[in-house]
């Protein structure tokens, strides 16, 4: 079961069960806001990097798993000044997730690179319980 948590015309949150179809769950819910958002050119790329993310919470984590979308003004966003999409995935365990190079015939491994070379910011944050990993992403056109 998804449990929203606010949405309004500039950000969206959810809160998911660590349960196998969450990260299913996330991408549909991501999608559709961002269609509904009419952001379309980076709804690939996000729903892709969501996955990545939400994927992560599951493998090491037990609790809900966060996601928040926040569609960032120019004066609010990075230092570049265009506008923005900010794409947080929290989950209750502490540590931060560690970027390492896979192996060519690794299954697994790639997800923070993905984040890495396909956002123009990212970062972790800890939180009162657990962390964030957050990403940023250009909005062509605006």
């Amino acid at each position: 079961m998804i449990g929203v948590i606010d949405t309004d015309g500039e950000r969206a949150e959810w809160a998911f069960p660590a349960e196998p179809g969450a990260v299913r769950t996330a991408r549909h819910a991501v999608r559709g806001t961002l269609r509904d958002w009419g952001l379309e050119a980076v709804g690939d790329v996000t729903v892709l990097l969501v996955s990545e993310l939400v994927t992560n919470s599951l493998r090491y984590a037990s609790g809900p798993i966060g996601v928040r979308l926040v569609r960032q003004v120019p004066a609010a966003s990075g230092p570049a000044g265009g506008a923005a999409l900010l794409v947080e995935v929290s989950d209750p365990l502490p540590d931060p997730p560690r970027e390492r190079v896979a192996k060519a015939d690794d299954e697994g491994g790639r997800g923070l690179h993905l984040v890495a070379v396909s956002s123009q910011r990212w970062g972790t944050r800890h939180g009162k319980s657990g962390k964030t990993v957050w990403f940023e992403l250009a909005l062509p056109g605006e």
